[in-house]
């Protein structure tokens, strides 16, 4: 467990408000002695001029509520007095279209539930489907899948600090991580041919293995990008603007983080220090070497903190992993699982028969049930499934982070200025495709 470097120390309640019930006072800036630079709380509202609460809609048509999520606030003023949150319908009805496709063609929805974590929503449903096969993969298998869960989760992060950015105000950091999240997708493109939704798993293996001078390529991003970090903390990081727009905004505390079922960059922010990664290894997680990120005040800023330091330490595990990638095959000797190769299939009988019997019936596992979860950018993912012996999950449900981590803005906003709402909602990390399931 590693706590986030805050350059800016305030006093803050767990609530956010101060003694009169108002929206805390933010530090703007730090002067040359290290004194933190204050702007005092306006003046109460005098007797008499307080008005009516008014209803007004944040979204859907705002970008800044990231697709078809709607915010009926109720405000005092400019005060958020209540907050009612609206999800509207973007991706539905995987989990029940999941019911009646192989395991394998259920791949391509996981793409589309959170977009930009593609490739580790590919891996995880496959390590749920493959503990309900008896499969164990192999060890070059096992460290690629590694690879693509954290360069998945540096395109997420990446993509929520840009836009946060442009959230807030700031418009250079959104080119910079943008322009890193590019090479990522190039990466991506010259493995599996895709970008954003890469279906870069099969149940027993991969999609492929990496082409000729990839790790190349790997290496020249991971030289370089945490450089781009640097840069962009440099500019924002202790900016005056940033840190009045992020600090003491949507406090959490632990025990509410816990209690909403908050996971990820989220509960970790508020102090919470669990990492599934950590407390429930997959993929020998256990045996790489990498720091959790934890947060002390559970505002906007430390959960901006933590996602920049889990962009170094995602860096770090592709780093080891890259060194310990072993020879080998990506896929199981199993063609009851996995396809047999092109070649094989079109010259030897029995691999053409596997080969038509996966393709037309799909294979079977066991009867049983499971559930797996993964350390997803945005928190706890987990696939449940059920197995009636068919090709096919008589029941598949879906844990998605997103829609629980939302369900905490009206705790998080609720006495807060307008204005506000805006950060405190980028700060959760949100894509709906992943809460309109």
């Amino acid at each position: 467990m590693a706590t986030t470097k805050r350059t800016v120390e305030v006093e803050l309640s767990t609530t956010g408000l101060d003694a009169q019930g108002r929206p805390q006072r933010v530090p703007l800036a730090v002067d040359a002695g290290g004194n933190v630079v204050t702007v005092e709380a306006p003046p109460a509202i005098e007797p008499g001029l307080d008005g009516e609460h008014m209803l007004i809609n944040i979204g859907p048509q705002h970008p800044a509520t990231h697709g078809v999520l709607r915010l009926v606030l109720e405000l005092d003023g400019e005060t958020v007095v209540r907050c009612i949150p609206h999800i509207g319908y973007l991706h539905c009805g995987f989990e029940k279209t999941g019911e009646y496709r192989q395991y394998n063609q259920i791949i391509p929805y996981t793409d589309r539930e959170d977009y930009l974590n593609s490739p580790g929503n590919n891996v995880a449903f496959a390590l749920g489907a493959e503990r309900l096969f008896g499969i164990e993969i192999t060890e070059r298998c096992k460290v690629l899948r590694v690879i693509a869960m954290e360069l998945s989760r540096i395109i997420s992060h990446l993509v929520w600090l840009g836009t946060t950015c442009i959230d807030i105000g700031a418009y250079t950091p959104f080119l910079w991580a943008f322009q890193q999240r590019e090479k990522v997708y190039e990466l991506l493109e010259a493995w599996v041919g895709a970008r954003l939704t890469t279906t870069i798993t099969r149940v027993g293996g991969m999609a492929a293995d990496i082409p000729d001078n990839w790790i190349e390529g790997l290496t020249a991003f991971t030289k370089g990008f945490p450089k781009v970090v640097d840069e962009i903390e440099r500019v924002i990081t202790r900016n005056g603007i940033w840190v009045g727009r992020t600090v003491g905004l949507g406090v959490m505390s632990p025990d509410e983080a816990v209690n909403y079922g908050l996971s990820g960059p989220m509960a970790r922010a508020s102090g919470v220090a669990f990492d599934v990664r950590k407390d429930f290894p997959y993929l020998d997680y256990e045996t790489y070497d990498f720091e959790v990120p934890v947060g002390t005040h559970g505002d906007v800023y430390d959960r901006y903190l933590v996602r920049v330091d889990e962009l170094r330490q995602s860096t770090r595990i592709i780093e080891q992993a890259m060194k310990r990638l072993p020879d080998g095959p990506v896929n199981i000797d199993n063609h009851r699982v996995i396809l047999p190769p092109k070649s094989k299939a079109t010259s030897d009988m029995e691999s053409m028969i596997h080969h038509f019997k996966q393709v037309m019936e799909g294979p079977r596992p066991p009867l049983g049930e499971c559930y797996v979860a993964v350390e997803s950018p945005k928190g706890e993912k987990g696939y449940y499934m059920v197995s009636d012996g068919s090709s096919k999950p008589v029941r598949w449900r879906i844990r998605p982070p997103s829609f629980v981590n939302l369900s905490a803005i009206p705790r998080m906003v609720e006495g807060h200025m307008l204005s506000d709402v805006i950060a405190i909602n980028a700060s959760i990390d949100i894509v709906m495709g992943e809460i309109d399931r």
